[in-house]
């Protein structure tokens, strides 16, 4: 029988660690990018998440042959590149849009695959086969630790002592957090599923607005995003990214009551901000503080995956500093 492909990778949906923790698996969630990999006589495929080829994108992937003689295998997994241990997806970045890496970029920023399913196996479809036991049939192909391939094991929900070490681990690491799947999940490829859940490990930090994008569709006429700012140890305003998510429709409608009086001319940044995010943009004086939550910093000081959570007024906005 010959293989679906591409396939589309099943979805996790963003939620809290299930109360019912002899029901789950818990594994490292990894900050890399989706890549199913189908290995066979022929060699192997890979596909991201949308369905494209990322086999020459990746070249390290092509080892799986090499590890998997004569066997036809449907691999569920991220390819992630690490830094000083931990996955680094600012590293992944030099990677993922270069199609055919030449050798010295492969040697700067080598990549793995880490595998953490197993979708079909000689001939057979797990789609309807339990996470448990695809794992257990994963576990035997005996890939840990070879060649281009990690294949971390995961941790029974039940355990609560061993649970608080990994979730203790993943915020003292400064990992995204843990993906709960359901031990007796199906896989649903393409599908987003509440059988597997993001638990994500986020910060919080205090921000200054300095201006909103317009919105788009049901936002258009308000706000769609923020601008963000903070003060660096020169007192000069620098920008750190914008957040788009985490509002109700309230307290959009809100938010721009309060902004459109604070409204002038040009940024009040200190420093140059890239174009895409200046296109359109109204500005605001720099006086309102609020939070958001974050999963972590790029290099260059920007925030991943904020969300909006509001307004401060306990907090001048010269406090709002790097050092905070």
């Amino acid at each position: 029988m010959t293989t679906p492909w591409p396939v589309e990778p099943m979805m996790a949906v963003t939620g809290d660690l299930p109360g019912d923790g002899d029901r789950w698996g818990l594994e490292l969630k990894w900050d890399g990018v989706r890549v199913l990999a189908h290995v066979s006589a022929a060699g192997v495929r890979a596909c991201g998440r949308r369905g494209g080829d990322v086999a020459g994108r990746y070249p390290e992937l092509s080892g799986l042959a090499d590890l998997l003689p004569d066997r036809d295998v449907v691999l569920d997994g991220e390819v992630v590149a690490f830094e000083e241990g931990r996955p680094s997806f600012e590293r992944l970045q030099r990677r993922m849009h270069v199609g055919r890496p030449d050798p010295r970029l492969i040697r700067e920023v080598p990549v793995r695959y880490v595998a953490f399913d197993l979708l079909r196996v000689d001939g057979r479809g797990l789609y309807d086969v339990p996470y448990a036991e695809r794992r257990a049939l994963l576990a035997e192909l005996d890939l840990a630790g070879t060649g281009p391939v990690e294949v971390p094991p995961y941790l029974h929900g039940g355990d609560t002592g061993q649970v608080k070490e990994l979730l203790d681990f993943t915020v003292e690491q400064r990992l995204e957090g843990v993906l709960a799947k359901r031990l007796d999940s199906p896989y649903r490829p393409g599908r987003r599923v509440d059988f597997w859940r993001k638990v994500k490990n986020f910060m919080t930090r205090e921000v200054v607005v300095c201006g909103w994008k317009p919105g788009k569709g049901r936002r258009e006429g308000g706000v769609g995003s923020l601008l963000l700012g903070e003060y660096d140890g020169k007192g000069r305003l620098c920008f750190v990214g914008h957040v788009g998510t985490g509002f109700t429709d309230r307290a959009l409608d809100e938010l721009y009551g309060t902004l459109w009086p604070l409204r002038r001319a040009g940024s009040p940044y200190d420093e140059a901000v890239p174009r895409e995010f200046t296109r359109d943009a109204q500005w605001v004086e720099p006086r309102l503080v609020g939070e958001v939550a974050y999963g972590s910093r790029t290099r260059d000081g920007r925030l991943r995956h904020p969300s909006w959570r509001g307004l401060r007024d306990d907090k001048d906005p010269l406090e709002v500093s790097l050092e905070q």
